[in-house]
């Protein structure tokens, strides 16, 4: 038996609403044709939050990550 044959004997034994969800499933791995959804900047993901990160805030974050990592010193 096919991966086709097993996959439709499967998809035949569930209910409708199911047979829905794997149908959206597959048409969700179908490629897009090179038709990438944009990506938004942090900014804009943080936008919704009401969030006010600044060049600052990040470069501290960072030293305060950072600050005592091992640094390998030859």
């Amino acid at each position: 038996m096919t991966i086709e044959e097993l996959v439709l004997a499967k998809l035949r034994g569930l209910p409708p609403e199911r047979q829905k969800e794997v149908l959206q499933f597959v048409e969700s791995l179908k490629p897009d044709n090179g038709s990438r959804k944009s990506l938004r900047s942090l900014e804009g993901f943080l936008e919704d939050l009401n969030v006010d990160i600044s060049g600052e805030d990040i470069a501290e974050a960072r030293r305060e990550m950072w600050g005592s990592f091992p640094r390998d010193i030859s």
